[in-house]
């Protein structure tokens, strides 16, 4: 039981540190990673999913999402964007596996339309300096 509280901590560390670094990289999706964050450390430590719950990372990012209000368009165009680069370039990767290449159109449509209808997107705050 305790080596699985280490694995979940240091799986969620390695989700905040990818999530933050997605932030400011396009490429890499922070929503994702995040969401693996809070889940592994929900699931394995009190004290570090009350802190992660508190961070500015997770107040942008997840909050809103997780308490079952939506996103912001902002954020949802950011998932799709991301997801549709990632998975374009496995999609030319796979020109020798045609079932490969059907499973994501498939999962790309899915996400596609699960953010764009299953999604509520929501106003975004607007933040007072």
């Amino acid at each position: 039981m305790k080596l699985r509280k280490i694995v979940l901590v240091v799986v969620g560390c390695v989700g905040v540190v990818f999530g933050a670094i997605g932030v400011v990289l396009p490429i890499l999706p922070t929503v994702p990673f995040l969401l693996l964050a809070a889940f592994c450390f929900a699931r394995s430590s009190e004290r570090l999913h009350n802190w992660f719950t508190r961070t500015k990372l997770y107040k942008n990012n997840l909050e809103s999402y997780v308490k079952g209000k939506g996103m912001t368009r902002k954020t949802k165009i950011k998932i799709m964007v991301t997801v549709t680069v990632l998975m374009s370039a496995g999609f030319v990767m796979m020109d020798q596996v045609p079932v490969g290449r059907a499973v994501l159109a498939f999962v790309w449509v899915f996400h596609i339309l699960y953010f764009m209808l299953g999604v509520r997107t929501i106003k975004a705050e607007k933040e007072c300096a």
